[in-house]
């Protein structure tokens, strides 16, 4: 069932090395690896397909926003996942997370909310309405 299926939205373009520390918000496309910190937002382009992926040594201090999200670092704050997130054993998330599937291996803390986005259904119509 978990594991099969998972769609990867395409190769990691950039990647934030472990000794590297990014102070500001950070705005990104396609796919994005953190092994570094940062010290700020992590926010994808609204309606383009992005991958993040934080390793078992990234930190985030701040908000996260991507389509997919894998974490096995931390994050203190809240993410929102627009299709999935996966939170892998080593992962220390502080934060509330909104994601539309989540996927969490034994060993993950989660310190926060957990929202499900409602998937878009499209509008029905009955059949004796006038509108």
């Amino acid at each position: 069932m978990f594991g099969r299926g998972k769609s990867v939205q395409g190769p990691i373009e950039t990647l934030i090395g472990a000794a590297t520390v990014v102070e500001g918000d950070l705005r990104f496309k396609g796919g994005l690896r953190i092994d570094g910190e940062v010290r700020g937002n992590v926010i994808a382009n609204d309606g383009e397909p992005s991958m993040l992926v934080l390793s078992a040594r990234a930190r985030v201090v701040g908000s996260v926003h991507a389509a997919s999200v894998v974490v096995n670092g931390t994050i203190e704050g809240p993410v929102q996942a627009d299709e999935l997130i996966e939170v892998q054993p080593e992962a220390r998330i502080r934060g509330g997370i909104r994601y539309r599937a989540i996927e969490i291996h034994q060993g993950a803390v989660i310190e926060g909310t957990l929202s499900q986005i409602e998937a878009e259904r499209p509008g029905l119509k009955l059949a004796a309405s006038k509108e």
